[in-house]
């Protein structure tokens, strides 16, 4: 990727291309990253409505032990998340760079982190999946605050239901048949087709990083995770470079 071009998607000036092609790089890697969890830890870790509803279940059901694992994943994605916003607002405060590069690269590193975790988890099975579900929930929260906070809660890469629906909505105005405008034009239904596509490609995206990271995963175990964190230090790269540049410049 061209240099100019990664430095244009993390750049603190936004641009609506620019949330759009960054948000389309994220939901890939939550895709994957959610697919691969899966086959790791046998949980999805990106949506918390199945985990909230697993909570309620295992309550129910005097699940304690059950109950309290889902609590702690559900912590940790609001936490990943609110890690995310404290890192934004401080870069935003510091005249930063890598305003919203630093969630990435911190993203990037647990990434690691996760397949370095992985290669223990069935020698210590008890304490590395727990472990590895809250590391990946808070890696979810973190990334869905990331494009959040950029695109004024526009744009979402973890939050599928939420984007089918919207999906759903324009595909409802897209084929209504409105029966004249010129006789009700404050009535006249007309889809966002922009927007459809934007939904359509974030959507088609987290579904082929599901599958390349279910069958990375399968083939190559945790290292698969590799990939993932690599392309994420790329988008950070730039805006982090140039924050240390100028730091050593003047020290």
């Amino acid at each position: 990727m061209p240099l100019f071009y990664l430095r244009r998607l993390t750049a603190v000036e936004r641009t609506p291309q620019a949330n759009r092609h960054l948000a389309y790089f994220l939901a890939f890697v939550a895709g994957a990253v959610n697919a691969g969890g899966f086959l790791a830890v046998q949980q999805y870790t990106s949506h918390m409505s199945g985990i909230l509803s697993s909570m309620a279940d295992h309550l129910a059901l005097g699940g304690i032990a059950f109950f309290l694992q889902g609590l702690a994943a559900l912590l940790f994605f609001v936490l990943g998340a609110a890690t995310s916003a404290v890192l934004i607002n401080f870069g935003r405060r510091s005249r930063l760079a890598s305003e919203y590069a630093l969630p990435l690269l911190l993203e990037a590193g647990l990434l690691l982190c996760f397949g370095l975790l992985g290669g223990n988890i069935e020698q210590f099975r008890w304490l590395a999946v727990p472990a590895t579900v809250m590391l990946l929930c808070f890696i979810m929260g973190l990334q869905n605050a990331i494009i959040t906070k950029i695109s004024r809660a526009e744009i979402r890469t973890t939050h599928v239901t939420g984007m089918v629906t919207d999906i759903g909505i324009e595909l409802g105005k897209l084929f209504y048949w409105n029966v004249s405008r010129e006789a009700d034009p404050e009535h006249f239904v007309r889809a966002d087709r922009a927007k459809l596509r934007v939904l359509s490609m974030l959507v088609g995206l987290f579904f082929a990083g599901g599958v390349g990271g279910a069958l990375s995963f399968a083939y190559f175990g945790f290292v698969s995770t590799v990939p993932l964190a690599v392309l994420l230090g790329l988008l950070a790269a730039m805006p982090v470079a140039e924050d240390l540049q100028g730091y050593w410049r003047h020290h």
